[in-house]
């Protein structure tokens, strides 16, 4: 007799997992490991991030708290070059602080949320992809689809968390125009403008097998983004409206309070999300749909000489940055005529060219000019950095294994840093001079501003050499060479606005240099430096001969 026949039911066969569970297979353990990796990362970003607003806050409060300041900053503001480096026309209907806030701020602040969640996207897709981990992992019980959904998450809830933040801030800060309403429309914007440029990220990660090709095109995106608001606020409307920067910014945020461009937002997301999830399954891992181009029979005899081999690696980051930097100091330079008229009842800001010894234009100058060497700095650091990462990336040892000695190969990334960054901070003077001297119709101004960007450069040799410092003794803690240029921003650029002590900026490369054009300029700083310099970057070469080679 069967089991049957004595009233024993058959048991039944369990439920095969679903597609979208097998593809979806250890997301939370992903995301949870990327959450661990990023404990710091993230954190850094939301923080920098929030001082950035609250200080933006503090300065807007005390300049224009007023409402006749208000409605003169709108008159001031109210031209094209004005409009195109801060938003639509519309906000100047109501310019109380919310606006002001809103107006002056949103762009660059989406802008730095787009930064954020493209470079965490990339760093747990792409990279792992490229470095081979991703394919170790998947040899387990992970789904294909598993990295890309627990990246995509993980850059979602740090800009949670920023837009939490930032509604908390607005909606206590008490400030004239800052509603309830309002303060979460802005924390809204935030998340959305972060999600959406992380789809963008995903999409960028199927195409090219390189995790730096993948950065590129994301930021190129966002660079195209800002650039087509700044035209569209200009004349023609409809390019902003071909913008995602342009869409969150016509919400109208402490104006009018439109909810429904996030709409587009988040449609334009979800179609960037599907089409990247789409394109993962039609190519292989570590794989891009656009293979890369094959190399040549032969290579080129400058790839022989260490200085051409890291040129060669660095050249799409020098070219990146020296394009920008020319396109951001022409920018800038643009309204570098009107700038006395805009900034003549900022009482901080007169007091501090008072000291400097110039007038009003040259003092917004040398704002400029500060803020062009710290964005350069950054060139510094991931110049530098390229070094560690072909080292964990197992690609120095073979070459170290011929003839070429170890201070050669590093001195040859050493050399483009130093070279290029300097190439990089001349380009960005040189573009500032050219606008400029066309705005204010002044044409020695060329020269005295392409002139003032090069008594910067001993403050980015001097950061290339703490970088390579880090490198050398203290190669697991290289990232912590992003403190200089952050610092730097902190207490230099923002220290006025936010009343830092004037000390702070003594342990900043940048805060030594004479602020040129408006002050007069001093050697002795700049021949300390350059000798700081050579010494940091000799005893980084020394900790380098000194310790073994690392590899992830």
């Amino acid at each position: 007799m069967t089991a049957t026949a004595v009233g024993k039911a058959p048991t039944a066969s369990p439920t095969p997992p679903s597609a979208r569970d097998t593809a979806l297979a250890g997301t939370w353990t992903l995301l949870r490991f990327a959450l661990r990796r990023d404990r710091v990362r993230l954190p850094v970003w939301v923080l920098a991030l929030w001082l950035t607003v609250v200080s933006s806050l503090s300065s807007f409060e005390t300049s224009y708290g007023e409402p006749s300041d208000q409605a003169e900053l709108a008159q001031t503001v109210n031209t094209p070059a004005m409009l195109a480096m801060t938003g639509p026309e519309h906000y100047l209907t109501d310019y109380n602080l919310g606006a002001i806030t809103a107006h002056q701020l949103l762009a660059y602040t989406a802008i730095a949320v787009g930064m954020m969640s493209v470079f965490t996207v990339v760093r747990h897709t792409r990279t792992e992809e490229e470095t081979g981990r991703a394919e170790l992992l998947r040899s387990n019980v992970v789904g294909r689809h598993a990295q890309l959904t627990a990246a995509v998450t993980l850059a979602t809830l740090a800009n949670l968390v920023l837009a939490l933040v930032l509604v908390a801030t607005m909606a206590t800060s008490g400030l004239d125009g800052m509603t309830t309403g309002g303060a979460w429309l802005f924390g809204a914007i935030h998340l959305a403008a972060g999600v959406l440029f992380a789809a963008v990220a995903a999409v960028a990660a199927q195409i090219t097998p390189f995790s730096r090709g993948s950065t590129g095109m994301a930021l190129a995106f966002v660079g195209l983004a800002f650039v087509l608001r700044a035209a569209g606020d200009t004349g023609a409307d409809a390019l902003s409206w071909l913008s995602p920067i342009g869409w969150v910014q016509r919400t109208y945020v402490y104006v009018d309070d439109r909810w429904w461009p996030l709409l587009i937002v988040l449609a334009f997301s979800a179609v960037a999300l599907a089409t990247a999830y789409r394109l993962s399954a039609r190519r292989d891992v570590g794989g891009g749909l656009r293979p890369p181009r094959p190399g040549r029979p032969t290579a080129s005899p400058r790839l022989a000489t260490p200085v051409g081999l890291a040129l060669r690696l660095q050249a799409g980051v020098l070219i990146g940055f020296a394009v920008g930097m020319l396109l951001f100091g022409m920018m800038y330079g643009s309204i570098l005529g009107e700038a006395e008229e805009m900034l003549e009842d900022i009482d901080q800001l007169q007091e501090s060219v008072a000291e400097l010894g110039g007038d009003l234009t040259e003092g917004f100058a040398s704002v400029i000019m500060s803020f062009l060497a710290i964005i350069t700095a950054a060139f510094s650091v991931m110049t530098v950095g390229r070094a560690r990462s072909e080292e964990t990336g197992g690609r120095a040892e073979p070459v170290l294994a011929t003839a070429l000695s170890r201070d050669r190969w590093v001195g040859g990334h050493v050399a483009v840093s130093l070279a290029g960054g300097t190439l990089v901070l001349v380009l960005g003077g040189l573009g500032f001079g050219l606008a400029g001297a066309a705005s204010v119709g002044d044409g020695e101004l060329l020269w005295k501003l392409t002139g003032s960007a090069l008594a910067y450069a001993p403050a980015l040799w001097v950061t290339t050499g703490i970088s390579l410092v880090l490198f050398g003794w203290l190669p697991r803690l290289s990232a912590l060479a992003w403190a200089v240029p952050i610092y730097s921003f902190l207490v230099v650029y923002l220290g006025e606005l936010i009343d830092m002590p004037d000390g702070l900026t003594n342990f900043s490369p940048v805060g030594h240099v004479p602020q040129v054009p408006a002050a007069s300029l001093e050697w002795t700083p700049l021949l300390v430096m350059t000798v700081l310099a050579g010494v940091l970057v000799w005893l980084g070469l020394l900790g380098f001969r000194r310790r073994d080679l690392e590899s992830k």
